[in-house]
């Protein structure tokens, strides 16, 4: 096992033979390389992809028949929306190590089913890209605050799953939850978040704040409502978001007003925030850079369709984010047709070190009745503000 971490510990595809690129792709350990021998290798991985669901996955053999003589190296395109309607695997039921949904407590859920290969691989990315970072700190004991679901019997929730992994990366001292299980169902807790955030201020560990960016800014309001002066988190802190403000659009607050509010109260500086996107229907971690723009990493490529052809759009035009990765074996999700609009930029367009393109992720598509996590989750806020 890696002695830094277990998560970045060799893993293997189901099968070596069948899918030696995908492995070869997944094993490269530089999160943004980026040239000529990656694209070549991307190639051959998603073409070992594409056959390896065909022979495994009615649905896809038939959905891929009519694209492959045309483009054989990509995925015909599957809506996320299909994975709430559809369980399609590409695995035997045995052999599924790990069954992740993408709604709250109701509604429509994206159902998708994992074997070893697929989330270890995923999360042996993410890994990669916190080492990067310099945030894997074995000998360094952090104190959590997420703004995510606390854990509950049969919960599969992907974000509950997501946040409470990346603990994994720092020893835990303290851990507290800002959607407390009450047992029969979660409850925000905005009070309990700001006396976590007044203890954890008396503390020498840092604090890593992880999940739903709008409970934060929720928890910032209030701390201003009441008065209560700015806290001086410990050197070191680090805010890490995902799972967007959905059902808040109308109170979603500006990227640049909201990193310095939480520079302000709590004292953590710019380039110790971070938003991320992900899905459960595509695991691949995007994780802002310094300056805030979300790169794709090596292992997936990133396109933007026409909500009106889906064909693909130049760089800085918004369209439906397309996310593509030969990655996953358990389901033939390797080309996503995403329910949020976006649009991408050429790498060298961000002043940052790194040279692959980058996308800004422009809110949901449309309106819709499929809810995600983040749409339940603020549902819990009503009537708090």
């Amino acid at each position: 096992m890696n002695p830094i971490n277990p998560h970045l510990a060799p893993v293997a595809v189901p099968d070596p033979a069948a899918l030696a690129a995908v492995q070869q792709l997944c094993d490269l350990t530089d999160p943004y390389a980026t040239g000529p021998a990656e694209d070549e290798l991307f190639a051959a991985a998603m073409a070992e992809s594409n056959a390896w669901h065909a022979e495994r996955s009615p649905f896809f053999r038939s959905l891929y028949a009519a694209t492959a003589a045309e483009q054989p190296f990509h995925a015909p395109l599957v809506h996320a929306n299909f994975f709430k309607r559809h369980e399609v695997l590409s695995i035997d039921r045995d052999a599924v190590d790990l069954h992740l949904t993408s709604s709250g407590t109701t509604g429509q859920k994206s159902q998708m089913f994992f074997d070893n290969w697929t989330i270890r691989s995923a999360q042996r990315m993410v890994a990669r890209i916190f080492e990067r970072n310099g945030w894997i700190t074995p000998d360094q004991q952090v104190n959590y605050l997420l703004y995510s679901y606390q854990p509950a019997p049969d919960l599969k929730l992907g974000t509950s799953f997501t946040d409470n992994y990346l603990c994994d990366f720092a020893p835990v001292r303290q851990v507290e939850y800002a959607l407390r299980h009450t047992g029969g169902g979660h409850e925000f807790d905005p009070f309990g978040c700001i006396a976590a955030l007044q203890r954890f201020a008396q503390d020498d560990a840092p604090v890593r704040i992880l999940g739903f960016p709008a409970f934060l800014w929720f928890t910032l309001e209030r701390m201003q409502a009441m008065g209560l002066p700015p806290l001086q988190l410990p050197e070191g802190s680090l805010v890490m978001l995902g799972g967007g403000w959905k059902g808040n659009a109308d109170r979603q607050i500006g990227k640049d007003t909201f990193y310095a509010r939480v520079t302000e109260q709590l004292g953590i500086p710019s380039e110790r925030i971070r938003d991320t996107f992900g899905s459960v229907e595509h695991c691949i971690p995007y994780i802002e850079c310094e300056q805030h723009r979300l790169h794709a990493p090596v292992w997936s490529r990133v396109f933007i369709r026409s909500t009106r052809t889906l064909e693909p759009l130049p760089y800085g035009e918004v369209g439906y984010l397309h996310l593509v990765s030969p990655y996953i074996t358990s389901v033939p999700a390797q080309s996503v047709v995403m329910g949020d609009l976006a649009e991408l930029h050429p790498g060298d367009a961000c002043p940052c070190e790194l040279d692959t393109p980058w996308f800004i992720h422009r809110g949901r598509a449309g309106v819709s009745r499929n809810r995600s996590c983040a749409v339940a989750a603020a549902e819990l806020m009503k009537g708090l503000s």
